[in-house]
């Protein structure tokens, strides 16, 4: 793929443009204190990347209590959850953007490139509007509708779809390996975030360091 070709962006959303893991992990440390299972690093870390249901599951199982709660009960509490979380994403303003991130979404705008959100959180649209940012998302992949999480390519080619594009002619940007992965499978260019992402295309130590210039640098 030539740096010519490139046409369209699709974003992942968190560690991308803004940092809401943390809002993940103060929302599921307020549950864990609920249901009296001890909150520590290994706990949190192994949450990420795992479904609400799931991730409630594992916090009950670290304390013991799995067997405390009936299945309604369980989706109450996940309800809980997600109600802490939205409010914590309530509290989000423009200066939560990750460096570099509006300056760069502002290049694209000026150049004429299509703009879509990848993420897999339902909450993304909220966040967005928070950050003030939704204008220039053309689209958004609405993950209710997915069949397949990261790192299925599932995601990345209904963003192509959104934009129109073939997938040579779309880039993902991502701070994951499962998103590098989804993108590199759907057949588009993967730029990746993180000094660990060896399978990126074209790869950046932080967000702040991302350009149209910096990205044609790499690829050419």
């Amino acid at each position: 793929m030539k740096f010519e070709d490139l046409k369209g962006f699709a974003f992942d959303l968190d560690g991308v443009i803004a940092d809401t893991a943390r809002f993940h992990g103060q929302a599921w440390h307020q549950l864990a204190d609920k249901v009296g299972t001890e909150w520590t690093p290994e706990l949190a870390d192994s949450l990420k990347g795992v479904s609400r249901m799931d991730s409630l599951e594992l916090i009950l199982k670290a304390g013991g209590h799995e067997n405390d709660y009936s299945q309604e009960e369980k989706e109450a509490l996940a309800t809980e959850k997600n109600d802490n979380y939205i409010k914590l994403v309530e509290t989000l303003t423009p200066a939560d953007i990750l460096p570099g991130m509006k300056d760069f979404l502002d290049e694209l705008k000026e150049n004429n490139y299509h703009i879509v959100l990848a993420s897999a959180s339902k909450n993304a649209p909220k966040v967005l509007k928070y950050l003030q940012i939704t204008d220039y998302f053309e689209g958004i992949v609405d993950p209710a509708k997915l069949t397949h999480g990261k790192p299925d390519p599932e995601i990345y080619s209904e963003a192509a779809k959104l934009m129109n594009l073939p997938a040579d002619q779309v880039a993902g940007l991502e701070d994951a390996q499962a998103g590098i992965e989804s993108i590199n499978r759907a057949g588009e260019l993967s730029i990746g975030f993180g000094s660990e992402l060896k399978d990126a295309d074209v790869k950046f130590a932080e967000t702040g360091d991302v350009s149209l210039a910096a990205i044609k640098k790499q690829m050419n």
